[in-house]
């Protein structure tokens, strides 16, 4: 609130929020924030020690629920490892939520879905910032992943038997440094090609917002000589 101006002092924002029903901060760190300045403004009567009880009884409450302040040893996850994460039904239901999260804003005369049984046949070219890089491929706050369970696009097409191709055009999403000479020569011998833009952690992130939606560096560029 004190960033966009609706208060003026950390004070005023925990009175504030604390009368909004707020409970919880995300906060920067234990000398500067906003929740320090609470027992000022109980001093100040500005907030009631009745209003605070009422604020932290269903935060701790949720918190001993979730066994937050059991030993490890209560708590049924501390036994988990990567051979129940990566089961195959965790794995088969991980795959079921990335195909039922498609959204297909456009498919010109039933290009798609290419079938696997005519991929040998065909020469499929997978290009752009995000086709065979790991790293870009997880938002912000994604788990540090396993990077055998990584699959990018090249990789998942060369799974199917396709016969592929593959350069990034730019190394990374910001896409500053473009090889057009190489990708119009990979692209030009296809029947098929995929091309993999995006912005990724590299371009925005939370507090690090964009002024428009407009694709990064040469992204744009890229995807035109693809297409031409």
């Amino acid at each position: 609130m004190l960033g966009h101006h609706y208060t003026h002092s950390f004070l005023e924002t925990a009175v504030a929020s604390v009368n909004a029903g707020c409970n919880l901060e995300l906060s920067y760190g234990l000398r500067k924030n906003v929740f320090m300045h609470i027992p000022q403004a109980l001093v100040m009567g500005n907030i009631t020690l009745q209003m605070l009880r009422d604020r932290v009884r269903p935060l701790f409450y949720t918190r001993m629920r979730l066994g937050e302040f059991d030993p490890p040893a209560m708590n049924p996850y501390s036994s988990l490892d990567l051979s129940v994460v990566q089961s195959p039904e965790h794995r088969n239901l991980s795959l079921e939520a990335a195909v039922k999260s498609f959204v297909l804003l456009k498919n010109v005369r039933g290009t798609l879905p290419l079938q696997a049984q005519d991929l040998s046949h065909q020469h499929l070219v997978v290009v752009g910032p995000f086709a065979d890089n790991p790293r870009v491929l997880f938002g912000d706050y994604a788990p540090v992943p396993e990077p055998q369970y990584i699959y990018t696009p090249r990789r998942g097409l060369e799974m199917l038997g396709a016969n592929v191709s593959f350069t990034a055009g730019c190394s990374k999403p910001r896409c500053q440094q473009y090889m057009r000479a190489e990708l119009v020569k990979v692209v030009g011998a296809a029947d098929v090609v995929l091309v993999c833009l995006g912005t990724g952690v590299d371009v925005e992130t939370e507090a690090r917002d964009r002024r428009d939606l407009s694709l990064p560096g040469h992204q744009l560029e890229l995807l035109q000589d693809a297409v031409q």
